[in-house]
Parts: structure tokens; sequence; C-alpha cells
């Protein structure tokens, strides 16, 4: 009789409450782990579930344990970002029978110098009718719309009217590189780097307690939202709304400070009550020392 495996590298699929996550996307089809079932999904969740890192300023935790992520995600109709997009995207695809790997990026968007910490959460996918292995971005607040096949002749390809190309290349220390770049208002861009090492629960949470916590990290400083929709990509950065386009055009305007709520409300599907509303409002995280995302 062999050893059993270690729950800590699995993700729980027994216990998400399925029906709930899949009303909260929209999906009503076919629950069988096939290419077309994954397409779906990835569309669903990516359009309907935003990136956000409001917590971190509202001075609470960010937890990973499903329970917390299911609360936060499906019940209150919350976001969130990679760590807690990834951990519920895993334990659903866990839980219909697909095959899942989870892996780390290091993004760089465009940054030319200064090596970044691994701290972006990706899935590598496969299913049970077809031999393909994808890449499933559900976390990073701009897309893809779909999973990409993970395949050195990949190249440039289109996803929707977003427009992204995949390079495979030899790292520095001659390891296995994968580097994805995307297309937008700044042309191409390289927007992050990957391996395909496997990664667990336990090295996401070391991942999450450095950008949950860390005065280096972007998401400690201000109040970060995006929405990904087939045709128009909207980022809140602080006060700063930006409404970009599939072919780099864009809009920017600042918002004032009381007018946050509303903004989060209509435009990026994040209702906060009048405590958090007030907090927000209130300004305090425009005292720490702002820097771009990463």
């Amino acid at each position: 009789m062999g050893k059993p495996t270690d729950p800590a590298y699995h993700w729980n699929g027994a216990e998400v409450d399925l029906d709930a996550y899949l009303t909260r996307i929209g999906f009503d089809g076919d629950r069988a782990p096939t290419v077309a079932t994954l397409h779906r999904l990835v569309y669903l969740h990516t359009t309907s579930i935003p990136f956000e890192n409001l917590e971190i300023i509202l001075g609470r935790p960010i937890l990973l344990d499903l329970e917390t992520l299911q609360d936060k995600l499906v019940r209150r109709r919350r976001g969130g970002y990679c760590y807690e997009n990834v951990g519920l995207f895993a334990a659903v695809l866990e839980r219909l029978g697909f095959g899942i790997t989870a892996l780390s990026g290091r993004v760089s968007m465009g940054a030319e110098s200064g090596l970044r910490p691994a701290t972006h959460a990706l899935l590598r996918v496969t299913t049970e009718d077809d031999d393909r292995v994808w890449l499933c971005d559900v976390g990073f607040g701009s897309g893809p719309l779909a999973p990409f096949e993970l395949t050195t002749g990949l190249g440039e390809f289109a996803l929707g009217a977003w427009r992204f190309r995949l390079e495979h290349t030899v790292g520095e220390l001659d390891n296995d590189l994968w580097v994805l770049h995307q297309f937008g208002k700044e042309g191409w861009i390289e927007r992050y780097t990957f391996t395909t090492n496997p990664q667990y629960r336990i090295d996401f949470a070391v991942g999450n307690h450095f950008v949950s916590t860390s005065p280096r990290s972007p998401f400690t400083a201000r109040p970060y939202a995006q929405r990904f929709l087939p045709d128009l990509h909207l980022t809140l950065d602080g006060t700063t709304l930006t409404e970009e386009r599939p072919d780099g055009t864009s809009e920017v305007r600042e918002i004032e400070l009381p007018d946050l709520p509303k903004i989060l409300a209509e435009t990026f599907d994040i209702d906060l009550d009048a405590t958090d509303a007030a907090t927000l409002v209130d300004g305090a995280w425009r005292h720490n020392n702002l820097v771009s995302p990463s």
C-alpha cells in the first residue's frame, strides 16, 4: 500500500461549493473537464470577478483558505488579487476533474532592471479530451480571456481582441524560461516570466504574505482594482482611473477621493459597506509611498 498523498499538494476541491461558484460567474454549461469547458470557465471568471487589493488598504489580512475565498469572492461578490483568484479557481478545476499544476511568475511589466520576486500565481491545466497543455491566468486583472496553449511554437496570438506573445527561452542560469508579452497603450511590453516548477498552497502562502504586508509591495500602498472585459480594461490606481482598449488607445482621469466607493461599485462591481467606504475615503493610505504595481 502506497504512502498517502499529503493534502497540501491539492486544492481542497472536494470542499468547494461548486453550484454557488458557477452561479457567481454565470456558468450553466457542461461540467465535464474538457477544453470547451475550460475556455468557458476562464472567460466567465475573468470577466465576472474583479481584481482588487482593498482588504489590505482597509487593514485586514488576505487569507487563502478556501472558506474565506468562497465567502469573499462568491458569497459577498467581492474580488481579489492573483493568489485569491487562482486559489479558488484551482479548487473548482480540481473538483471538476481537470489536471492542474500551480506555477509562479515574476511580473516585469516593461521594467528593464532589477529582479522582482516570483509573486504572480498561474495554473498549468490539462483536460480529459485533449493532449494539449494550457496556461490559465485568471488572477492578473487584465486577462487573457481564455487559456492559451503552453507550447514553444505559439508566438503571437489573439484572444478576443486582445493581443499577446509567448516566448520560450533560456534563463540566466540556463533554466527553462517562458516569457509572456502583451500589447497595450505602451505597445508591446514584457508582462512576466515563469517556469514550470510546481508550486503548492504553502508556496502561495509565502508569496501572499510578502505581497500583502511588505512595504516593498505595490498592493500595500493604495487602492488598486481592475476589471477586464472583451473590449475594455479598466484600472483604478489610487485615484487615477484608466480605460484602455485592445488597439492600445486609452483615457486617463483623476477622480475625487469621496467618489471612490461609487466608482468601485458602478465601474468595478465592488460594493463596500458604509464603514469600509468611510475608511477608504478617509485617505490614510495616501501617506504611503506610491510605487508601481508589480
